[in-house]
């Protein structure tokens, strides 16, 4: 590390009058990785956008100093910002899905930038386009040059992002939340990409992160940010050997851990049994179907009652789809029997009743929350259709939900929008518990969450599974998560159960190259 690329000292910046960065001063070197680490709203993505100047102006006032090299951005002019943004730095965000345009081609979305900031088209922007692509270890580049974002995995999107941010070969890449949104072994890919591309191109690379697993895999330098001012600067094996600030402990210390609260039953409530979920594609009325996708490929199971099976797998693999097939949610075939009833041959009239005792908690809280409802509204809404209770009775039971769930009962006539996104997911939670079910379907419930949320919603899906006595079916590609509370493990690829057993057994002795492949990419093995 020679000297720094970017210099920021004594950053303040406010929306609206609202403090967000607090006196911020850190350095990024030529050559290293520094990590920006803290919660969601501790200002991490905010520092970064002030970097390229991309906060918006109108209701955003920053003061202080950042320089690359030497030269002051804060109130620099369109002319250098334009030369500064994805030419020297560049950033890949979070979500590649959104970041990219839906209409523009591969190609052309990383032409664009060749065109803006190096003059390149036609057959010379064609060239440089491929060589991005195998850069970034896209397979069969040339075909994918046509293939529009949604043509694309999540892990091959996030590629091309880099691709674009590389095109100009810039000294500095930001990047921002780069995994947050994939499986472990796709995040396990991107991870080292990003590595041996800094190593091999000698950029600085600034990465922002909740995810401290992936900071210890490849920052140099560490930045501990919370409420807008950075609490504690170290490198990166000094840090989480010896962190010197209470809120770095913390944050360390937030990992799920722990196992499954030991369960003494052997009451089956849920028995599945050669459930399969195809969609036959091609074909036409007098023709037969090309073929069928086997999202569930005559996957069987069951689960005891108050214990939770871990259902975990890479997108794609079918842990989704089964989930709601079980539920009955999805046409499928098979057999499910729960709590001794059989519910494949119930008619929609039948199943209804049976609807209370399973209930399901979904990945994005604030999407499956409508957001024109309040909080009791959400709430008490399962009881309008499943219950006979009146209005004060339905008040009482959403005021008991909200207090089990660690919510004060005060805040029910606020809306979704009001509230964290751990509070929202414990929102989620209070709604499926107010009709008491036997079953909770929990389908990644976590994965949108900081690691010290992620904790805390652990922690209560324990509490409550012990005071109600629930079974869990808890689906996740975030092992650590599934280790803290699943008594039981499948592993799901490609439709098919791989492998399955007693979660100890799975996650210390894996018998599958796919589970080690999986608790490898974790680095949860042993």
């Amino acid at each position: 590390m020679s000297e720094a690329l970017i210099q920021i000292r004594d950053l303040h910046v406010a929306f609206a009058g609202q403090p967000a960065l607090s006196g911020v001063s850190l350095d990024i070197f030529e050559g290293e990785c520094l990590a920006l680490v803290g919660e969601s709203g501790s200002g991490k993505s905010v520092t970064a956008h002030s970097i390229l100047q991309l906060l918006p102006t109108a209701a955003c006032t920053c003061e202080g100093s950042i320089r690359y090299r030497g030269q002051e951005l804060l109130g620099a002019g369109p002319r250098i910002l334009r030369h500064l943004r994805g030419n020297r730095v560049a950033m890949i965000f979070q979500e590649p899905m959104t970041s990219l345009n839906p209409l523009h081609t591969v190609q052309r979305q990383i032409g664009e930038t060749l065109l803006v900031h190096k003059g390149l088209s036609g057959k010379a922007a064609t060239a440089r386009t491929l060589e991005l692509l195998e850069l970034v270890g896209i397979p069969h580049a040339r075909q994918r040059l046509k293939a529009y974002p949604h043509q694309l995995s999540g892990g091959q999107r996030q590629r091309v992002m880099i691709a674009m941010a590389l095109a100009c070969e810039p000294d500095l890449l930001i990047a921002d939340e780069p995994t947050t949104a994939l499986d472990v072994t796709v995040q396990r890919k991107i991870l080292l990409l990003l590595k041996s591309l800094q190593q091999r191109l000698g950029m600085s690379l600034l990465l922002i992160s909740h995810d401290l697993n992936l900071v210890r895999r490849i920052a140099q330098r560490v930045c501990v940010m919370k409420q807008g001012q950075v609490v504690e600067q170290a490198p990166c094996a000094q840090l989480f050997k010896a962190p010197q600030h209470p809120y770095s402990r913390l944050l360390l210390d937030a990992e799920p851990a722990g196992t499954a609260l030991p369960r003494d039953t052997r009451e089956v409530v849920l028995q599945v049994e050669q459930l399969k979920v195809w969609y036959l594609l091609g074909g036409g009325w007098w023709r037969k179907p090309l073929h069928a996708i086997k999202a569930v490929d005559g996957i069987s199971l069951s689960v005891q009652r108050g214990k939770t099976l871990g259902i975990v797998g890479e997108s794609g693999s079918g842990k989704s789809t089964l989930g709601q097939a079980i539920l009955r949610l999805l046409p499928a075939e098979g057999r499910i029997r729960f709590e001794g009833q059989a519910l494949e041959g119930l008619s929609e009239k039948q199943l209804r009743p049976w609807r209370k005792r399973m209930q399901v908690v979904f990945q994005d809280p604030f999407g499956s929350l409508s957001p024109r409802l309040s909080v009791a509204q959400i709430i008490s809404e399962g009881l309008e259709v499943h219950s006979s209770a009146n209005a004060a009775e339905r008040e009482r039971l959403v005021v008991q939900a909200l207090e089990e769930v660690g919510l004060d009962p005060a805040s029910r006539h606020r809306y979704p929008h009001e509230f964290s996104g751990g509070q929202r997911q414990r929102i989620a939670i209070a709604r499926a518990l107010v009709l008491k079910p036997a079953l909770m379907l929990l389908d990644e419930p976590t994965s949108a969450l900081d690691r010290t949320v992620q904790k805390q919603v652990v922690a209560l899906l324990r509490q409550l599974q012990e005071h109600h006595g629930l079974t869990y079916l808890f689906i996740s590609h975030d092992l650590a998560v599934v280790r803290a509370l699943a008594h039981d493990v499948i592993v799901v690829k490609d439709g098919q159960v791989v492998e399955h057993g007693p979660s100890d057994q799975v996650f210390e002795a894996p018998q599958h190259p796919y589970t080690r492949e999986l608790l490898e990419a974790s680095a949860l093995e042993g």
